[in-house]
């Protein structure tokens, strides 16, 4: 969900571009960090003798302690976050009113590739992000290259340990399914499963978002086609050559299903994330009519994963934002904006999910049979489209 009309909403998610460290070196930074902090513009990460850049826990304290210490720090940087995208626009707006610190959002359509590299690129000026909110994949190399700082939330404990980094360098606060968005102004017969799509009828109609070499919602959707077609998480080759097929026989269209795309009809079959579609279906409201199905078969589930920089200008606020995101209230947004939370099960489990916000979602079955890849499973997949996709699927 997102930014002016949400227009690239996925494809600044990437999966496979390789992050690389560049910009000022640690030296460099140390000194110009000092001269900032020295100006004002940098503010003291020590309060009441606590290093909050060095904290990796509340430690027993009190959030107040946490709140008092962003407080005085004034404000915090992220990235990548366009507010329709898993209701990230009342997120910020709610820990802005909740704490009084203002939230500096940037760049909301980078991808988890530029995401990282931000945090080094970045480094020392006004832009640098506190935090990030990147796929599995980049999520450990961030962690491999030094990028990311420590820390559990109180509520570490009720975040499954598949979504978790054991040692706290990051961890996953959302996840959702491939699912199929329908205009129905274009299409009034809308697809039901993997197999429909290679109908005649949908001939210039399919659509994914982006170049699954770098976006990770069309890396998912061919995942997703490979679990329908005989594939599995260890092979995502029949997916690719799922797509290779309907680029054959025409169905599949070479653009991007960016709302607008999917509201002019231009991409009326949009294979993507189910809190997408089902956020531009309510956003929508009939117009157009807007149809979002969980295909049956080929039933991928995705998350995302969010860390504090190791370098974070303002280390307290980038803390007292991952509390926020990882309490109840924070975990509810991301389910008004249709995101399943990392602790949903946790949620269901003390009865805090509201009757009328669950009247929404997809009944639960629809997600009883959705596949989690582990992270080697993703790079070794990763690999295969890196080498394959070209060759099969656009002829290069």
């Amino acid at each position: 969900m997102e930014r002016e009309e949400l227009k690239g909403a996925l494809s600044r998610r990437n999966f496979m571009v390789k992050a690389t460290l560049a910009g000022v070196s640690l030296v460099g930074f140390g000194a110009l960090s000092s001269f900032l902090e020295a100006c004002g513009a940098a503010p003291s990460a020590t309060t009441k003798g606590i290093n909050w850049a060095k904290a990796t826990s509340l430690e027993g304290r009190p959030l107040s302690e946490l709140v008092s210490a962003a407080k005085k720090e004034g404000f915090l940087n992220v990235i990548a976050l366009p507010p329709n995208w898993a209701n990230y626009g009342t997120m910020i707006s709610t820990f802005q009113k909740k704490y009084g610190i203002k939230v500096n959002s940037f760049a909301p359509d980078d991808s988890s590739a530029q995401e990282n590299n931000a945090l080094s690129s970045l480094r020392g000026t006004s832009k640098e992000p506190d935090a990030v909110d990147v796929g599995p994949s980049f999520a450990v190399a961030g962690k491999k290259e030094g990028l990311y700082a420590p820390y559990k939330v109180a509520t570490w404990d009720t975040i499954p340990d598949y979504m978790k980094d054991p040692d706290s360098y990051w961890y996953g606060d959302y996840y959702g399914v491939i699912s199929f968005g329908t205009n129905l102004k274009y299409v009034s017969n809308p697809p039901k499963d993997w197999s429909d799509l290679e109908k005649p009828e949908y001939k210039g109609k399919v659509s994914i978002d982006g170049d699954p070499r770098t976006a990770a919602d069309a890396f998912a959707a061919v995942w997703a086609a490979a679990l329908a077609m005989g594939g599995s998480l260890d092979d995502i080759t029949p997916g690719i050559d799922f797509f290779a097929h309907l680029k054959k026989i025409g169905n599949l269209v070479p653009t991007d299903n960016y709302p607008a795309n999917i509201v002019n009809g231009t991409t009326p079959i949009a294979i993507k994330w189910d809190y997408l579609n089902l956020g531009y279906k309510y956003q929508w409201n009939g117009n157009p009519p807007y149809e979002v199905t969980i295909p049956p078969s080929g039933v991928l589930g995705g998350y995302y994963c969010q860390a504090i920089s190791a370098y974070a200008a303002t280390p307290a606020a980038a803390r007292l934002w991952e509390e926020f995101i990882y309490s109840d209230e924070g975990q509810i947004i991301y389910l008004a904006g249709f995101a399943h939370p990392a602790r949903y099960e946790d949620l269901v489990r003390r009865n805090k999910i509201p009757a009328s916000l669950a009247a929404k979602l997809p009944p639960a079955s629809a997600y009883a049979k959705a596949q989690f890849p582990t992270l080697a499973q993703t790079a070794k997949a990763a690999a295969v489209v890196q080498a394959q996709w070209g060759p099969k699927v656009l002829g290069a």
